[in-house]
């Protein structure tokens, strides 16, 4: 069975450090980028299912951040963090097609629940597609 593999973007360092840590002591593969641009050069060489994305970050904000994800990563899942919660947001952000939005601080559970929950949702999708491709390998 594949296993979950998360990227944590966010300017905090402070934030990714810590929360890398205890998903490290969990077994759960975890990358860290202070930024969207860097998010995005990892991406073209590391497989992800799931990205806590911050909002609010110098540069490309987490917006434009999740617009380039969904392009060009589709199956990914993305939830997005926020310290600085408001309905206009979070509408965005669902609109753009993040899972989900989780507000600073965040504790570990939440972070869990969530991370498995676009997990799922993942591996669900991965499923689906080679079911499709069963299908039309079987017809033809």
């Amino acid at each position: 069975m594949e296993q979950m593999k998360i990227m944590l973007v966010d300017d905090e360092e402070r934030l990714l450090s810590t929360t890398k840590k205890l998903f490290d002591k969990l077994g759960i593969d975890v990358l860290t980028s202070t930024s969207g641009k860097e998010a995005l050069e990892l991406l073209k060489t590391e497989e992800v299912h799931v990205i806590f994305l911050d909002i609010k970050m110098p540069g490309m904000d987490g917006m434009e951040t999740l617009q380039c994800i969904k392009k060009n990563h589709p199956l990914i899942e993305v939830v997005i963090l926020t310290g600085h919660a408001t309905t206009e947001s979070a509408v965005e952000g669902l609109k753009l097609g993040a899972l989900d939005f989780l507000i600073k601080p965040v504790s570990m559970k939440d972070f869990l629940r969530k991370a498995e929950e676009a997990f799922e949702k993942v591996i669900l999708h991965k499923q689906k597609i080679l079911s499709a491709r069963m299908a039309d390998a079987v017809e033809r």
